[in-house]
């Protein structure tokens, strides 16, 4: 019997690691786990605005996911594919950055803490006094070279300890290949801003000017290209596995659902993004439209994804439940948050339409920072759990579709939604308000996530 090869295929997201194991033969999912990180940092006392998270716990939760799959199965592994969550950056030093003594597996070492896309540290003032960049994307806070740049006006001597930079997907491929310093692919460089996707180029001759310490930009190699391979046995994969250059998370979820240009998907899980690909000779427009609330993210193969990011998507509802269960707890009641969820969408299914209107954009958007949240049309007959969960699923909706509406997609030749992410999974009522907000018809991915998307790409490149 031949035994079989795998592709490894591994996601740092925002809120938990997930592992798949993709038969190379059948394309199929062999074995996969997910484990949440719990490495939130809470205590960022002098900045009100910081998301970080724990660089240590992210991998110590990576190695126990590793620990998992079944290791007759990691030792036939060929390559190993690795996205993660987007404009994000963390720090390290060359040669410095991970633990091999402890056996088959590296914990992290003399790093950063990871600062997270949700940062809100750089304020519009402060990227309004940045260097305009070449480029087709919009600067905004959270992305890694405004994330440096602010660093290297409040606390220039934090970025003195520091000689390599990177996503915390490329710091994970680094560590496997032990590279000395970080490469990147155009994807995770376009989320960092001040890359030209065009030329494949950081904007090396602006970020000069400006005092931007150039030796933190990784260097760049294609997407689906490979970075290097393992320098040591990892979990049982054999040392010397190639190890692809890390993807985008969004991509790679993509990539695992859409099956035909013609489709466009919609993915909510603690953001919501919905997109279609741009037809093969679309070039994107030379300098950012910040006002548009589309964007163009590069995809394989100098293809290019137009995509309408929300901030808002399941981290409204989960705001809702923490807001619910603080409420009982202050008056006396103790309800868990999983069974208020259950017990909202319950609630709402009774309530088929309200006249309740929610805009849920708690955490405004990025083309338009200072739209926050709101409800009107109250009235005493619209007071009820179901009415407001109803409506806040349905706000959401309105919001994707005010940015990229059913009659965009229509022109663009989109013929079906595929809807995917863990917020549209667990809650029927988002379903149902999905199918009400276009005229395509939708079908869900039971497959669409970045982890089996990058073991995807990784199976379709060998």
């Amino acid at each position: 019997v031949t035994m079989s090869t795998y592709i490894l295929g591994i996601d740092l997201g925002t809120t938990s690691i997930k592992v798949v194991l993709l038969d190379k033969t059948s394309r199929t999912v062999a074995a996969s786990h997910t484990v949440p990180t719990a490495s939130e940092i809470l205590d960022n006392s002098d900045l009100k605005q910081a998301k970080e998270q724990h660089t240590g716990r992210i991998i110590d939760t990576l190695n126990t996911c590793m620990n998992l799959l079944p290791r007759d199965m990691l030792e036939h592994v060929s390559c190993i594919g690795i996205s993660g969550q987007m404009h994000g950056i963390l720090f390290w030093t060359s040669q410095r950055g991970c633990d091999w003594s402890d056996g088959d597996f590296f914990t992290a070492k003399d790093t950063s803490q990871l600062i997270t896309w949700q940062d809100g540290r750089c304020s519009s003032d402060f990227l309004s006094s940045l260097p305009k960049p070449d480029s087709h994307l919009s600067v905004a806070t959270g992305f890694g070279c405004a994330t440096i740049f602010w660093y290297l006006k409040h606390r220039p001597e934090f970025l003195e300890g520091f000689t390599v930079a990177g996503t915390i997907q490329d710091y994970v491929v680094s560590m496997l290949c032990g590279l000395d310093g970080c490469v990147m692919t155009p994807q995770n460089a376009a989320s960092w801003g001040f890359f030209n996707t065009s030329a494949s180029q950081w904007n090396v001759d602006i970020l000069k000017g400006a005092g931007f310490p150039l030796h933190l930009l990784p260097q760049c190699v294609p997407s689906g290209g490979v970075a290097g391979q393992t320098r040591s046995e990892w979990h049982g994969v054999p040392a010397g596995t190639l190890v692809g250059a890390a993807l985008g998370d969004f991509q790679c979820s993509v990539y695992s659902c859409m099956s035909a240009r013609t489709d466009a998907v919609l993915n909510i899980s603690t953001s919501a993004q919905l997109t279609y690909a741009m037809p093969a000779h679309f070039k994107p427009p030379d300098s950012p439209q910040p006002a548009s609330p589309i964007s163009y993210f590069p995809y394989f193969e100098d293809a290019y994804l137009a995509v309408a990011a929300s901030l808002n998507g399941g981290n409204v509802l989960a705001t809702f439940v923490e807001m619910l269960a603080a409420w009982t707890k202050e008056l006396g009641a103790d309800v868990s948050e999983p069974c208020l969820y259950q017990k909202l969408i319950h609630c709402a299914l009774d309530q088929a339409t309200s006249d309740l209107q929610v805009s849920p954009t708690i955490l405004g958007e990025r083309h338009n920072p200072l739209r926050l949240g709101q409800v009107t049309n109250i009235s005493p007959s619209t007071l009820s759990l179901g009415h407001v969960t109803r409506a806040l699923c349905r706000g959401v909706l309105e919001n994707v579709c005010s940015m990229m509406s059913a009659g965009h997609l229509q022109r663009a030749g989109v013929n079906r939604i595929v809807g995917s992410g863990s917020a549209i999974a667990r809650n029927e009522v988002l379903r149902q308000e999905v199918e009400r907000a276009f005229s395509q018809p939708v079908v869900y991915g039971q497959n669409a996530d970045s982890a089996v998307g990058v073991a995807m790409v990784f199976c379709d490149q060998s």
